[in-house]
This record gives structure tokens, C-alpha cells and sequence, in this order.
């Protein structure tokens, strides 16, 4: 149905596909995966002609085709279903599965009663029953994305792509969904999935293309695949015999049983987000958390800093556990987060790399309503010189910096509040390698320095870095490693085959 061979794209210097072959069969359902950044939206992207490819071909249908538009791609019988629902919210349902092409009546008004009758019997094929006259944006995630679903597959495509579909689905909607996809399969329909889910590879595809930084690192039958294998694919980690060792369960610590933690978070719940996380830190304890993209890392470092709601759960500060966690309780108790996006939640780069610095420390620095100078040039003095954070003056806007000095600068702002825990989300992404091992450096001697840490990272720099490592699956708990237990093949045993007794 679809060939594409050796494409490439650029975006400026940055090279976001490099020479990637991917082929969909006619009643195959093929997937798409890798780690943030691999380039799957990209390739999405030029399939269904929202880029146009550097260099290289795409055959549809035995024919040489460069979509110019998500029209055009349309047009030749290419539907995209996307992560986030791209209908009309303010539409009825009915409307929303005929855009584009609603039935008229013979004075060339639309024929409402048919649309609404046809959109009944559309979605009842696929087991869902809404009144189709109501506004979807008054359904849930899940009734909105089986919505765009039916549409896509009732406009007689022939290839169906699907971005992340379950990422708003409950259970009973994600079985009806694969059942769907196998009545596209039985049509002839082929279908590129794109997940982060390995059950859902193995349960719904027969055929598996990974990607790593832009390139093509795997491509086969899933039968002939493993889970652990797909994991070292898109880690970029040999697969050795090595098999479960060291494993702790639930509940152990780290540290000896008289060391009780700073914090202690119990059975932290967000719907379909979080189920469930249990972890605690220590004075002087790097925790890393592990997993793959959409396992809940960032969502955890979140839920603990109180930047997201929870449905459930506890989160206890050395015996005391506020009524209502939110950042401003977690920083009066200690706890501060880096985010993992700098550029959108960290650094103001409009401002100072003093006013940076000293941004979350304002109230401490204020009488009568005025900002001291001297104590703030106090406190940025010391960070600059001990963070080594390379700047001209501390007048310099943050954004002229590096992207190493941006992180440090982040670092600065919560070390000056003197944190007893500090969640970093991501510390390194982004800087060049110099600045990545003072970085890591730093984590090493605030831990030393009896700082509790929770670290979001790379495989490697977790395993480098961690005592703890607990191990997310699909934002529940696959297992926790701690001491000489840590290793890369470990975690990866665990995210694939989840917790081990």
C-alpha cells in the first residue's frame, strides 16, 4: 500500500529523519515506535503531507507520490487519526463524522435526519450509543476519540494511521479498538500504529519498525521480536543473558531500617495517568525513576512537587502530611522541582540572570514591599560561583546563556530555598557534554551533602547515578532496584515483564 525508502529530513541543522525505509502491507497493522525525539511524528508528518521529505520517495499504491497537503493525502485514501482529537468540539456528533462530506437534500440543504441516522448506525458498529445530536465536547476523551476513529475508517480509507489511540481510552474501549483494527485488516486496510505501549504492539501488530534519534534501528515480524529486545532497540542497549537479579519488592528501602525518609509518597492515583506509585526518599538518596516514554516519569516528578491534581494518594514530609498538596505547601516543606521543560516552565528568558535566580526567593528578600538588591547580589554571587554558572554579569539576560548555564541557573533558583528534596526532570537534555558531567556532578555532592534527590534521566545517567531505582510501566509500578542491583538490563526486564517476586 505504502513504501518509503531511504527518507531524510532536516529541520535547520537539527536532522530529524536520517535514511528511514518503512513498508505497509495491505491488512497488516504495523507499528510505530521509539523514545521522544526518534522522529516518529515527523515521518507521520511527511506520510500524510504536512512536510515535504529532503531526499528520498514515497510509493502509494505502486505509484511515486509528494503530498503537498494533509488534503492531498486524504484525497489518495490516507486517514490520520491523531493523539489529540482534531474535531469540531461545538459540533454535534452527527455533523463531526460527516465533515466535509454531509448528505444533502434534493434542494442542496443538509439532510439532517440522514446524518443523524447514518452516524447512529456508524457508531453502533463499533459499540458505542450517544445521543448524536449532542455537542462532542460534552463526551469524554474516550466516546471523542472512537468518534474520530469512525470517521477516519468511514471515509473508505485505505491506510489508516493512528497516533497514540489509546492514550484517552478506558480498558473496555482500547479491546473494542483492537477489535476494530482487525475488521480493517480483514478489509484489507492497512494500518500504521504509533504507541508506546508494548503490550499493544504484540497484541494488535504484526509487523514493528523502531526508531532511534532520527534513523532506523529495527524492523520485523513482532512474532519473531521480544519485549526486551524492542526496549534495547529503542534504548540503544545490547541484549544480554542476564536475567532478574538483585530485585527488591515493594516497601524495602535503601537504607538501613532506623533511617526513616523525608518524603513518602503512598499510592499516588491520577486516571490514566498515574495508578497507584509508591516511593519514598532519604537524606542523601538519589532516587531515579525509569521507564519508557508514557510510563509516567515526569507525571510522578509532577504529582510529588503537587503541579498536577491526584485523584488519591498521600504525599508525608518527614511525618507530616498536609491536608492539601500543591507547589506552594511542597516548597514550605522542602520540596522543589526543575522541570523538564526549561524553556516553557523554567527559565524567564527575558529576564536577568539575577532576577532568574532569585525569582522564587522574593518573598524571603522583601521588606516593606521592596526587593533588597544587596541580598539578593549576595545570593546570586554565591551560586554563580559555586554552580560555576559561566555569565557576563549577573545583569545578563538568561537567554543569551547556554543551555548547560540555563539548567544551572534553574538549579540556583531552587537552591536557594534551601530544599530538603529536589526533583530534577531531565537535568541534561538538551546541553552539551561538558555540562552535562558538571551537572551530574552537582547531583553527586548535594546528595553527599545529605539533599534528597528524585531524578528523571537517560538510562544511563540513572543507573550511573542512582541508590534507588524505581521502575514505571504505563504509569504503574513495575519494580524497584537498589545498591549493586542496578543495572540497564534489569530495568529493561522490568518495564517489558513488570514486577518481579
Amino acid at each position: 500500500m505504502v513504501e518509503i525508502t531511504e527518507v531524510s529530513k532536516r529541520f535547520g541543522g537539527v536532522i530529524a529523519l536520517d535514511g528511514v525505509s518503512l513498508t505497509l502491507h495491505a491488512g497488516q497493522a504495523h507499528a510505530l515506535i521509539g523514545e521522544n525525539g526518534a522522529g516518529k511524528s515527523t515521518l507521520i508528518k511527511i506520510l500524510t503531507g504536512v512536510h515535504r521529505p529532503d531526499s528520498g520517495t514515497v510509493t502509494h499504491l505502486g505509484r511515486s507520490v509528494a503530498f503537498s497537503t494533509p488534503r492531498e493525502a486524504q484525497a489518495a485514501s490516507i486517514s490520520t487519526i491523531y493523539q489529540e482529537v482534531n474535531l469540531a468540539p461545538l459540533l454535534s456528533v452527527a455533523h463531526n463524522l460527516h465533515l466535509g462530506r454531509e448528505p444533502l437534500t434534493r434542494l442542496g440543504l443538509l439532510d439532517h435526519g440522514r446524518m443523524r441516522r447514518q452516524a447512529v448506525q456508524l457508531l453502533a458498529g463499533y459499540g458505542v450509543h450517544v445521543d448524536v445530536r449532542r455537542p462532542l465536547r460534552e463526551l469524554g476523551l474516550g466516546i471523542q476519540q472512537m468518534v474520530a476513529i469512525a470517521r477516519a475508517v468511514s471515509a473508505q480509507a485505505r491506510v489508516v494511521v493512528m497516533d497514540e489511540p489509546t492514550s484517552s481510552l478506558e480498558p473496555r474501549e482500547v479491546d473494542l479498538l483492537a477489535e476494530v483494527i482487525e475488521l480493517l485488516r480483514g478489509q484489507g486496510v492497512a494500518v500504521l500504529y504509533v504507541t508506546h505501549k508494548l503490550g499493544e504492539v504484540f497484541r494488535i501488530c504484526q509487523q514493528v519498525t523502531v526508531l532511534r534519534d532520527g534513523r532506523l534501528v529495527h524492523h520485523g515480524p513482532v512474532a519473531e521480536t521480544s519485549g526486551i529486545g524492542l526496549v534495547a532497540s529503542m534504548l540503544g542497549r545490547p541484549v544480554t543473558q542476564v536475567r532478574g537479579h538483585g530485585v527488591t519488592s515493594f516497601g524495602e528501602t535503601p537504607h538501613a531500617r532506623g533511617s526513616e525518609p523525608i518524603l513518602r509518597a503512598r499510592g499516588l492515583t491520577r486516571h490514566r495517568v498515574l495508578d497507584g506509585i509508591d516511593l519514598e526518599v532519604h537524606e542523601g538518596e538519589v532516587v531515579g525513576l525509569a521507564g519508557l516514554l508514557g510510563s509516567g516519569r515526569t507525571e510522578t516528578a509532577r504529582a510529588l512537587f503537587g503541579a498536577d491534581p491526584l485523584d488519591s494518594g498521600s504525599i508525608t514530609m518527614t511525618g507530616a502530611s498536609p491536608r492539601r498538596w500543591n507547589p506552594a505547601t511542597a516548597i514550605r516543606s522542602g520540596v522543589c522541582l526543575v522541570p523538564e521543560d526549561r524553556k516553557a516552565e523554567g527559565i524567564v528568558a527575558g529576564l536577568s540572570v539575577r532576577d532568574n535566580i532569585t525569582l522564587a526567593a522574593l518573598p524571603a528578600l522583601t521588606k516593606a514591599g521592596m526587593v533588597s538588591r544587596e541580598a539578593q547580589n549576595r545570593i546570586v554571587d554565591t551560586f554563580v560561583r559555586r554552580l560555576q554558572i559561566k555569565v557576563s554579569s549577573p545583569d545578563q539576560k538568561v537567554g543569551e546563556l547556554s543551555g548547560g548555564n540555563q539548567q544551572k541557573v534553574l538549579l540556583a533558583r531552587m537552591l536557594c530555598l534551601h530544599p530538603r528534596v529536589l526533583i530534577l526532570d531531565e537535568p541534561t537534555r538538551g546541553i552539551d557534554v561538558g555540562a552535562k558531567a558538571e551537572i551530574q556532578s552537582l547531583i553527586d555532592e548535594l546528595a553527599s551533602a545529605g539533599l534528597g534527590v528524585v531524578l528523571v534521566a537517560e538510562l544511563e545517567e540513572v543507573v550511573e547515578g542512582a541508590d534507588t531505582v524505581v521502575v514505571l510501566r504505563e504509569g504503574s509500578l513495575a519494580g524497584m532496584l537498589r545498591g549493586d542491583a542496578i543495572g540497564e538490563q534489569q530495568i529493561m526486564e522490568l518495564i517489558v515483564e513488570g514486577r518481579h517476586e
